[in-house]
């Protein structure tokens, strides 16, 4: 049977471990040295001290760290939500706000992608009616009209597919059921409620394109479907019904994790899991240098296994050509095997090409982030 892989036999020198991420020499370092993020061709590297185990970094290649909980209210429109991070493929925005939407959106920039930090709404748009909460992704395509109507507060990450589609990522070997089975996708619904908010008042339609915005008036509401068919549809999941892939004798790379893609970056979520329980297997992210991705997190909920000083509401951007890995503190933690399962709640967004980083209200960012790994060997 042909295949697209045909074997290799990796090269090895000096005082190596023969199973990538396990059973590393004593008293060494494994940093990757990897192409095309995680999917590429890669060498494993042993050192004496850690990879990160800098005393300063200078230049644009510093590790960044953004606390979204000191970004004040944005009001009623996701139109005002502050930008955190950009490049021309992916745009991503945190929108807090207090009251329901009084008008309609529609993106004419690319896919949406909606992840709920905190509260629930009813969310309505072209195709109906969706009950939103806290955890919660939902996909908009491009051009979907839409709102949000809710009672407490509500904030979330925003993550737009620039000029883009999102897509359901290939799952290979583990079959179209692993992860999630799309079975778990929900819809939104001609339902009672929807139907009920189609009146005759007039309303206001705020679309962007090119990123600029242009205001659509109406006599009436605009949401007046009254049935669709078709497969161009938004879909909601909880990372509650996500099911991560997982080893007890290997750590799987991020990318194993990944929930939505598209061309040029991808949307990955760390759910809880249990811990590696392989004597020799590591227990943390590896030391790797990705050279081709900037690697972003956003830190829901829990307590995130592989950084210190962290909290619900943050967000880290790692450039390419830098190598990440554990703090001292969390790498001390995995290879004494304190902790038997991980409870923390993540989106991870991998970009192909270089973000940008947005000008912030003062006080969001904590430039004490790459100061973190300070301390040497743990």
């Amino acid at each position: 049977m042909a295949g697209s892989h045909w074997i290799s036999l990796p090269r090895i020198e000096g005082i190596a471990s023969r199973q990538a991420h396990a059973d590393l020499p004593s008293d060494t370092y494994e940093r990757e040295l990897g192409r095309e993020g995680f999917y590429g061709p890669s060498t494993q590297m042993y050192h004496r001290h850690p990879p990160t185990g800098w005393s300063d970094v200078e230049g644009p290649l510093r590790p960044r760290a953004f606390d979204t909980t000191q970004i004040e209210g944005q009001g009623e429109s996701p139109w005002n939500a502050v930008t955190l991070l950009f490049n021309s493929q992916t745009k991503v925005r945190f929108w807090r706000s207090a009251s329901s939407m009084d008008h309609l959106v529609r993106n004419g920039d690319g896919d949406e992608l909606l992840f709920v930090h905190s509260g629930s709404a009813d969310l309505f748009c072209d195709y109906g009616h969706l009950e939103i909460s806290e955890g919660d992704y939902v996909m908009l395509p491009r051009g979907t009209l839409w709102r949000v109507t809710h009672d407490s507060f509500l904030s979330m990450l925003m993550i737009e597919a620039t000029d883009e589609s999102y897509r359901l990522p290939e799952k290979g070997i583990v079959g179209a059921h692993a992860v999630f089975d799309p079975a778990m996708l929900d819809a939104p619904a001609i339902d009672d409620t929807f139907i009920a908010q189609q009146t005759e008042e007039p309303w206001q339609v705020r679309v962007k394109k090119r990123g600029l915005i242009s205001i659509l008036h109406y006599p009436f509401n605009p949401l007046d479907a009254v049935g669709w068919h078709g497969i161009l549809v938004p879909v909601r999941i909880n990372w509650r019904a996500i099911r991560p892939l997982m080893s007890a004798r290997y750590h799987v790379p991020p990318s194993a994790h990944t929930t939505f893609a598209s061309s040029r970056f991808v949307v990955c979520t760390f759910a809880p899991r249990p811990m590696e329980s392989d004597p020799g297997a590591l227990k943390v992210p590896f030391f790797h240098n990705n050279d081709d991705y900037d690697e972003v997190i956003f830190y829901h909920r829990g307590e995130f296994f592989s950084r210190d000083n962290i909290h619900p509401g943050m967000l880290t951007l790692h450039p390419a050509g830098i190598t990440h890995g554990p703090h001292p503190k969390a790498l001390e933690v995995g290879n004494k095997s304190l902790r038997k399962e991980t409870d923390e709640v993540a989106v991870m967004i991998d970009t192909r090409d270089a973000l940008e980083v947005a000008e912030l209200p003062e006080g969001v960012e904590w430039p004490g982030y790459v100061d973190s790994w300070k301390g040497g060997k743990p």
